[in-house]
C-alpha cells in the first residue's frame, strides 16, 4: 500500500509560485496528483477497515450465538431459580474465602495494625 505524502496542515500550508498568468500550472499538477494519490490510499485504508470490522462483528456474533447455545447456558435460562441458587453458591464461596482469608493473614493483619 502507497505511503501518505501530506498531512493536511501540509495541504493546507501550500504554497505556489506565481508566474506571469498564475500560478505555476505544473506544480499545481504535481501537488494535485500527489493529493489525489493520497485520497486514494485513504479510501483503500478505511475500505479495508471496515471490512477487518465487519468481519469481527461477524466473530462476535457468531461466539455470542455459540454461547447462547451452549448447554450450560441454556439449562440456566430454561430454569431461573437455578441461577439464582448459582449466585448464592458464589456468595457462599466468596464468604468462605473470606473467613479463610482471615485465618491465614489474620495474624499479620493483627500485627500490622499494633
Amino acid at each position: 500500500m502507497a505511503s501518505i505524502i501530506y498531512t493536511p496542515k501540509d495541504i493546507f500550508d501550500q504554497d505556489f509560485k506565481v508566474g506571469v498568468r498564475g500560478y505555476s500550472k505544473v506544480e499545481v499538477d504535481e501537488f494535485l496528483d500527489d493529493v489525489i494519490k493520497d485520497y486514494e490510499t485513504y479510501a483503500a485504508l478505511v475500505k479495508e477497515l471496515r471490512e477487518e470490522n465487519a468481519r469481527l462483528k461477524a466473530e462476535l456474533a457468531k461466539k455470542s450465538n455459540e454461547a447462547a447455545t451452549s448447554p450450560l447456558t441454556q439449562s440456566i435460562m430454561e430454569t431461573p431459580h437455578q441461577a439464582a441458587s448459582a449466585t448464592l453458591t458464589n456468595f457462599d464461596i466468596l464468604k468462605r474465602l473470606n473467613r479463610l482469608e482471615k485465618e491465614v493473614f489474620g495474624k499479620q493483619i493483627l500485627n500490622n495494625e499494633i
